[in-house]
């Protein structure tokens, strides 16, 4: 388990630590990534569709997703309704830009989902079972690891700056302690260990990371599982944030988790005005970038 922990760790915290002032191999990196993501989301779907007895547990597959999806939304909604209570967030609708394109935002975010689901049909239909795939998709995400770390660091924003955003700051606590929360409810419910149920709550919207983190460690359904959960948090935070941005911007920002400083930033900047980015940027940053801290340290216990 500790090995394991490390071979998420180590990846990350290196990437994060080397400094880079190139802007094309920053752009190199931000397409490698993305390729990248979409080659072990498409691994993830192949091991899924290889599973024994996988038309018997989609259903099953299914009430998991749902219960992860409808207790982390109570959750997170009610931790950061709070949060809202004590350290209000001031909107100025008057800043309010263009609409990004919805449209497009949506096709983007079922982009993954077609990664995944081709994986499985040719998993369930054509491939027959892959040699040392367990060992290739780890080494993937290793690298993949290792430059989202890049990322984080030479992104251009200041840590210290960000760290210091209290809004942005305290959003992003609030949402870890109470998907924590959420997790430790899920116990019973989902039948696994505690460490285990945590780790699949400790997403955080990543979904690019969270389905082969846990994937890795707990198998490609559960894997399935975390993805699911993820991808939803996602597109539920597209339509939710319009709505409820004017008045709750916690909530609109903090749902939304890790996207908050790029996916869904359009939205929240288009709805919420000027004020809302630097606290979106602040809080999806610290999310982003302990997600698999969490989900890599709830794994290697238990």
């Amino acid at each position: 388990m500790l090995t394991g922990v490390l071979l998420i760790l180590a990846p990350l915290f290196l990437g994060f630590a080397i400094s880079l002032s190139n802007r094309r191999a920053m752009t190199v990196i931000h397409y490698l990534v993305e390729t990248m993501v979409y080659l072990i989301l498409g691994m993830l779907g192949l091991g899924l569709g290889q599973m024994e007895g996988l038309g018997s547990q989609l259903s099953t597959m299914a009430s998991q997703v749902l219960a992860l999806v409808a207790l982390l939304l109570l959750c997170n909604m009610g931790g950061l309704w709070l949060f809202h209570r004590w350290r209000p967030l001031t909107v100025n609708r008057a800043e309010e830009s263009a609409s990004p394109g919805y449209r497009r935002l949506i096709m983007v975010a079922f982009k993954p989902l077609i990664a995944a689901f081709a994986g499985l049909l040719l998993g369930y239909y054509l491939l027959p079972a892959v040699p040392f795939i367990d060992q290739i998709a780890t080494g993937l995400l290793m690298l993949l690891l290792l430059l989202i770390g890049l990322q984080l660091r030479n992104a251009g924003l200041s840590l210290r700056k960000l760290l210091m955003n209290v809004q942005g700051l305290g959003i992003a606590l609030v949402l870890m302690a109470s998907s924590m929360m959420a997790g430790v409810l899920l116990i019973p419910v989902l039948g696994l260990p505690w460490n285990q149920t945590l780790a699949l709550t400790s997403g955080f919207g990543f979904y690019s990371l969270s389905g082969i983190v846990i994937g890795d460690a707990m198998g490609p359904g559960w894997g399935g599982v975390a993805f699911m959960n993820d991808v939803l948090r996602e597109i539920i935070a597209l339509a939710i944030i319009p709505l409820v941005i004017a008045k709750r911007p916690a909530l609109a920002i903090g749902y939304g988790g890790a996207t908050a400083m790029d996916f869904t930033l359009p939205v929240i900047r288009s709805s919420g005005g000027l004020a809302c980015v630097p606290v979106a940027i602040a809080s999806g940053f610290v999310l982003s970038f302990f997600a698999p801290v969490f989900m890599g340290l709830f794994l290697s216990l238990g």
